[in-house]
């Protein structure tokens, strides 16, 4: 008997049912996948290789990964396992530690011991997980193992990760991986969608419905229904163009920096403004950075519905071209992204933080003075409608002028999938925001003589 169908016998038939179980039976029931599990989310049967599970949020895909992973070891179908998130904390605090990760969904007679400073879970019968993070690809050169679990892969920053972890998995006779993941239109996802022979389970978060809140579908997904990007995040649909998007993912890609910028520099001791950043540093063996801003979108609540508040840093290289370094967008309150972006301005050396004046503007400069009073900040107006600062960046991506440096899924998937006439996302604004600055702004000659990167 399946869950679903215990769900439909009349109520006191259940209760009999459940009556009749010894305590034993009870507790091991309780962790059995195979009866809770939709039957979607079971290992499909065949000869594969990759099993891609890509679905709406919600949808339950890290529960299925976690279960699928502990289901294979405890049968002891595999005992080397490797546990790939997009960054070391995602690898803990999902993968790991999360509310339907590992150690979550493991009966107290199989909970693995896990030693984090040494990233590793170990079974009751022997059998070892490795965590990794993607951001460190070359960790995974020299490690072999039977099994992987890759989650979110379309948040990889590093892409070769991907390659580096496939050619570790060389142990036994049947070695395998999972990947769980939202859809992007990304370089890898499209490379693990045209995986030869790959087994592909899609899914919405409306399948998940009756294990998520009410409020999340009252006062979020509501927000989303009948958008592309609602297609795609909810839906699971994977949109490689949507029709009258200023921006595609071909555009973006062609321009795409072959290595992302090194991580920026911490602030010098006690807090200070780090000396000149990054200025001059080459991104992906092309041009140095000569000048870099912090843009943000402020949202005009925090409030758990509110949109997020978009942080875009960016910079021209010495040939002018733009270079979008990193996307911090975050929903929090205003003294936390203000926070946030001021952190920015250090450790990116950045010669300003552009905000938009429209949201609040004297607000949001006081709320950046009162946190740290030496930042330059410049108010910008949008006197223009979004289609009009939107259109002269997108020529300039189209031209081949704009370069992102590394992989910004939740950015690019906003410009993707923004039609003129809707309301234009957060993280999309800052970006225009900031390239409109380094770019396109009538003032941009002289502000780049007075900028101490340019001697």
């Amino acid at each position: 008997m399946h869950a679903n169908q215990l769900r439909t016998l009349p109520t006191i038939k259940r209760r009999e049912l459940v009556d009749s179980l010894s305590e034993a039976e009870a507790r091991a029931l309780l962790y059995d996948w195979a009866f809770w599990a939709r039957p979607e989310q079971l290992p499909p049967p065949g000869d594969w290789r990759l099993w891609l599970i890509i679905a709406g949020r919600g949808n339950g895909k890290t529960r299925c990964g976690a279960e699928t992973t502990r289901m294979f070891v405890e049968a002891g179908k595999y005992g080397r396992v490797a546990l790939i998130g997009p960054t070391a904390g995602d690898a803990r605090d999902i993968m790991v530690e999360g509310p339907s990760g590992l150690l979550a969904v493991s009966p107290p007679w199989f909970r693995p011991d896990y030693e984090p400073s040494k990233h590793r879970l170990t079974w009751p019968n022997g059998a070892v997980g490795a965590v990794f993070s993607a951001d460190e690809p070359d960790r995974l050169r020299g490690p072999q193992h039977d099994f992987l679990w890759a989650d979110e892969p379309r948040s990889w920053r590093t892409p070769s990760a991907w390659d580096n972890a496939l050619l570790g998995l060389r142990l036994g006779r049947d070695p395998r991986a999972v990947a769980t993941t939202t859809p992007s239109r990304t370089a890898l996802i499209r490379r693990l969608l045209a995986t030869p022979g790959a087994a592909i389970t899609r899914g919405t978060t409306y399948d998940n419905r009756d294990n998520l809140a009410a409020a999340f579908f009252e006062h979020i997904v509501s927000q989303y229904e009948g958008t592309a990007l609602g297609r795609q995040e909810l839906y699971g649909d994977l949109i490689e163009r949507v029709e009258g998007a200023l921006w595609h993912m071909q555009m973006i890609e062609a321009g795409r920096t072959q290595h992302p910028l090194p991580d920026p520099p911490p602030p010098s001791g006690g807090g200070k403004r780090a000396e000149p950043g990054v200025a001059g540093k080459r991104v992906g063996g092309g041009e140095s950075i000569q000048r870099i801003v912090v843009a943000i979108d402020p949202a005009v609540s925090a409030e758990a519905t509110s949109s997020e508040t978009g942080i875009i840093v960016a910079g021209l290289d010495e040939r002018g071209e733009g270079v979008v370094l990193a996307d911090l967008s975050l929903r929090a309150s205003p003294a936390r992204w203000a926070a946030r972006a001021i952190a920015a301005y250090d450790e990116w050396g950045a010669d300003r933080i552009i905000v938009e004046a429209n949201q609040g503007g004297d607000m949001v400069e006081h709320t950046l003075r009162a946190i740290d009073d030496r930042v330059s900040v410049r108010a910008v107006h949008a006197t223009r409608g979004k289609l009009t600062r939107a259109e002269p960046v997108a020529a300039l991506y189209e031209k081949g002028r704009v370069h992102h440096a590394g992989l910004f899924p939740e950015l690019e998937d906003q410009m993707c999938s923004w039609v003129p006439g809707d309301p234009s996302p957060d993280r999309l604004d800052a970006m225009v925001w900031a390239l409109t600055d380094l770019m396109l702004s009538p003032r941009r000659a002289v502000e780049v003589v007075e900028s101490p990167f340019y001697g």
